[in-house]
């Protein structure tokens, strides 16, 4: 792989590497390289405006970015990327995450200038290190790819760069790659959780959402056996099911005995034990959200949150109160994969309000409708289990009043009688 230039982070000037009108894709999440990211806010107002790909929002760096400077996108409003969104800074495309790799290899999306963490190359090269997703296909076509080599972040098998990546600058990174830790969870989140470890099989596969609710029933699941994890991301609550011998993956009909994944979002506890680790293996979402991975996977439970749901079972997982705050990203995929797997389960977890108690999450009807009635298999709050999987709209609305918080279950009911849903 043809590397062109070798430079420390203070002498990379983007302002003469960059032009106007440029169209720049930068890595997500923990992988965001921070020493190329902060330069190019820094440097953006001499250069003019460009426009930036954004993914999941771990840092603060885009918060105070000239607005005049860099038009800021992305697939969603995940993690800082919504205080983007609330600010009105953050277009965002309403699309399913798993097909930003192939637009971007067939050129339906295009990139100018693509930044990117990567760890040391050792023996084997460089590598994608905490995430191989579709930034690596942006870099393929891309007039300008920089690499932030980070020594601390892990070199992990599944993210070797492609044939054909051509890296033109490397740069020294001058700061450590950000770490998330797992997210403290309240009486609502733990009352979840135990109803969703009710529905986890011993032996399942599963894939795990972002945010405490995830991280919760993942802290639940002590006592069962055996484990799997087939998920977009994986964070530091799987690793503690892996070191007391929960997750195996054992028995997995395919990837024995390996973690699969897209991201590591998790702490550097979590990068040690990645780093070499050929248990663990990071997959672009053309393999880890495909419909012909997923049915192969017996047992699969897909566990993701929502915003709300409607009396028909459509889950909104993208919009409150006009503002984006989430994403299609994968839902979808996982949903239709735990479908078409055998035993499989598609599980949404929710509270049951926001703000205080004082607005229902479940509500009569959806404005923005992440997911489908016909894909949505069984909804969760802290207030019990609502099967909608083979069920007719009056026994869903009466299945999701009965999981609504008791102070709006006579409105809904109302609505529900008004939308001609009774039995």
């Amino acid at each position: 792989m043809p590397i062109v230039k070798t430079l420390r982070a203070d002498q990379l000037e983007f302002s003469s590497l960059l032009r106007p009108g440029d169209q720049v894709v930068c890595g997500q999440g923990t992988a965001e390289p921070l020493s190329l990211t902060t330069r190019l806010v820094r440097d953006a107002p001499q250069i003019g405006a460009m426009q930036v790909f954004l993914g999941v929002g771990c840092s603060d760096t885009f918060l105070n970015a000239s607005a005049t400077s860099l038009e800021l996108s992305s697939y969603g409003a995940i993690g800082t990327a919504s205080k983007l969104a609330s600010m009105g800074r953050l277009d965002v495309s309403p699309i399913h995450y798993s097909t930003l790799a192939n637009d971007y290899a067939c050129g339906k999306r295009h990139a100018d200038v693509v930044l990117i963490q990567l760890a040391p190359p050792g023996s084997r090269g460089l590598n994608g290190g905490l995430a191989h997703d579709y930034v690596l296909d942006a870099a393929k076509a891309a007039r300008l790819v920089i690499a932030e080599v980070n020594t601390a972040a892990p070199w992990t098998f599944g993210a070797e760069l492609p044939d054909g990546l051509r890296v033109d600058i490397c740069v020294e990174a001058d700061r450590l790659p950000l770490e998330l830790m797992p997210r403290p969870a309240g009486e609502t989140e733990r009352q979840i959780a135990e109803l969703v470890s009710g529905l986890i099989p011993d032996y399942a596969t599963m894939q795990i959402g972002v945010g405490s609710i995830p991280d919760t029933v993942l802290s639940s699941l002590m006592h069962h056996r055996d484990l799997g994890i087939h998920s977009g991301v994986i964070g530091d609550r799987v690793l503690d099911l892996i070191e007391a011998g929960v997750i195996t993956n054992e028995r997995k009909a395919i990837d024995t005995g390996v973690t699969i994944c897209g991201n590591l979002f998790g702490s550097r506890r979590m990068w040690a034990w990645a780093h070499q680790n050929p248990q663990l293996n990071l997959r672009a979402a053309t393999y880890t959200h495909a419909p012909s991975t997923l049915a192969h996977l017996e047992r699969f439970i897909a566990i993701n949150s929502a915003v709300e749901v409607d009396l028909s079972g459509q889950v909104n997982a993208e919009v409150a109160n006009g503002t984006y705050v989430g994403a299609v990203g994968g839902q979808v995929d996982f949903v239709r994969g735990a479908n078409a797997s055998a035993g499989g389960r598609a599980i949404i977890a929710l509270p049951s309000t926001a703000k205080h108690g004082t607005v229902s999450r479940i509500v009569s009807r959806l404005q923005t409708v992440s997911c489908s009635r016909s894909d949505v298999d069984v909804i969760v709050t802290e207030w019990g289990v609502a099967e909608l999987a083979g069920a007719t709209l009056a026994q869903r609305a009466q299945r999701l009043i009965n999981i609504a918080a008791p102070c709006f279950r006579e409105s809904l009911a109302r609505e529900m009688h008004d939308q001609g849903m009774n039995a």
